[in-house]
């Protein structure tokens, strides 16, 4: 049982292809590709989407970005209405080169683009505003289409309350960090997140003082230390989920989870599903190709 492996119809002489389609229901599998994504879907209340390891019920409006690589799908669940607009932007990562994207101006797209590894859920305020662009975007082209998805881009890219849906070691991308510090952090734990971690352990790879670290940790991630800890964790369980047949608990101890309740109720907060509805959920939407 593999994810469909898309090669999207964007050739190396595209900056982007756009796809502005009406449908009555969701039939394409779950897939990846190279491609980054940028996905609107208006009247579509009740679809379920999966990005990464994340699952969730949409709303009447969704917007959605994702990057290269991460499995993501639409499906029609309990959704009822059979006029969904869908409109899909694709462009290649390089759409903004390594070096362009490098300067100070293009700070909050290079940190968008990077949580774009995660798959990045906009919030409804967001859809408003920008929907309409969307949809006038497709009827653009040439130079004036380029730029309207620049200033998109970075619209997007300072809009308030976005999501991030992955958790964070799920992810086949390679994650970059705004500090050595926290990155040399986030390796430490990626190695060793089967095991019992303090807090102490942590600080010390750091170089800090704990109170230091842990004030120094929530400031550049926004999470504390144990949040951070249980969602490497939990992106971890995630896919052994799906891609052993191990039990629950075999993968809960594996992943550093000693406490059965515990983990049932830390993974169902975070994912809304129980593991084990996480599990049949999921594979419900893998294909053999």
């Amino acid at each position: 049982m593999e994810i469909v492996r898309e090669i999207t119809p964007l050739t190396q002489n595209d900056c982007f292809t756009i796809f502005s389609r009406t449908k009555s229901c969701f039939d394409f599998p779950l897939h990846n590709h190279e491609d980054m994504e940028l996905n609107l879907i208006l009247d579509g209340a009740g679809a379920q989407r999966i990005v990464g390891d994340h699952i969730g019920e949409i709303g009447p409006k969704e917007l959605v970005f994702t990057g290269p690589n991460l499995n993501h799908g639409w499906f029609t669940h309990e959704c009822r209405n059979t006029q969904i607009k869908e409109v899909t932007i694709q462009f290649h990562r390089e759409f903004f080169s390594e070096s362009f994207m490098k300067r100070n101006q293009l700070v909050n797209i290079r940190n968008m683009f990077e949580n774009a590894k995660r798959g990045i859920l906009f919030s409804d305020e967001t859809v408003l505003h920008i929907a309409p662009r969307i949809i006038a975007l497709a009827k653009k082209s040439g130079f004036d289409s380029i730029l309207e998805l620049m200033s998109i881009m970075h619209d997007l890219s300072t809009a308030r309350d976005s999501k991030l849906l992955s958790d964070s070691s799920f992810t086949t991308e390679q994650l970059h960090y705004n500090s050595r510090r926290i990155e040399r952090v986030f390796d430490f734990m990626n190695k060793n997140f089967h095991r019992h971690i303090s807090l102490t352990e942590v600080a010390k790879v750091a170089g800090m003082p704990e109170a230091s670290f842990s004030r120094f940790m929530r400031q550049s991630t926004g999470f504390s230390f144990v949040d951070s800890l249980n969602e490497i964790r939990l992106g971890h369980v995630s896919r052994m989920l799906l891609n052993t047949t191990q039990s629950i608990a075999e993968v809960a101890f594996q992943c550093g989870f000693n406490n059965m309740a515990n983990f049932n109720r830390t993974f169902k907060a975070k994912k809304g599903l129980t593991p084990r509805e996480f599990r049949e959920s999921y594979a419900g939407k893998r294909i053999v190709i």
